[in-house]
């Protein structure tokens, strides 16, 4: 299958079109509406500085259903204990630098170039991105970031300076979002990290049937640390 080139116009084509490892297009723009767009297809962005915009459409797709997190020994010990602090976009711009600071395997640079940091700064701005952040006595130590529509939030990168921190952010999300009967955590890529909590992997169309039924309900926009 080809890889389509973007346009200026607004449109993405169907994502189950993508190449075999989920590439589906290149080009276009970061700008707010694309990117919701995209989302709202099952489509996300992913290059680095060297490479033009990428847009991917992975077939299978990692998942984790809220109600299916898996809390370790390390990790219950570590939410019982109480030493860290959670926070909902109290630092989004501070969580989103921190991770752009990790280099994904196979890649010698961040994925999260300066534009894509700004684009999802920008999303957050207009409520639809949001961050959890994980403190340890004031300094924040670890988190997490992604984009909510609908019952479906897109998490995007997670960093951690302090063992468990992240996860004490995904933690915090996952309750989070039960209160809110949100369907599905999109975690893109397979890891081993992942199916460790409990993520599963779904083929592309059922993924998609999820998300169009997930869109059916509001977007929960704005701050959600208020």
């Amino acid at each position: 299958m080809p890889v389509y080139q973007l346009s200026d116009e607004l449109i993405f084509p169907h994502p189950g079109l993508a190449e075999e490892d989920g590439l589906l297009a290149i080009g276009g723009d970061l700008s707010i509406d694309r990117l919701l767009l995209a989302y709202s297809n099952g489509i996300f962005p992913w290059y680095d500085e060297n490479s033009p915009i990428m847009w991917w459409a992975l077939n299978p797709r990692m998942v984790l259903y809220p109600e299916k997190l898996k809390v370790s020994k390390s990790l219950g010990q570590t939410l019982n204990s109480n030493k860290f602090e959670v926070f909902f976009d109290r630092d989004f711009e501070s969580v989103i630098h921190q991770c752009a600071k990790i280099k994904r395997l196979s890649q010698s640079d961040t994925w999260i170039t300066k534009d894509m940091e700004q684009a999802y700064i920008d999303l957050h701005n207009q409520g639809f991105a949001h961050s959890v952040e994980t403190y340890y006595k004031g300094e924040l130590v670890g988190g997490l970031y992604g984009v909510s529509l609908g019952r479906i939030f897109f998490g995007e990168s997670m960093f951690f300076t302090r063992s468990n921190a992240s996860k004490v952010a995904l933690y915090a999300l996952v309750e989070r979002l039960k209160t809110w009967n949100f369907d599905l955590i999109d975690a893109q890529q397979d890891t081993p990290h992942l199916r460790s909590m409990g993520a599963e992997v779904l083929v592309l169309n059922d993924f998609l049937e999820i998300l169009e039924e997930s869109l059916n309900h509001p977007t929960i926009k704005g701050n959600w640390g208020v």
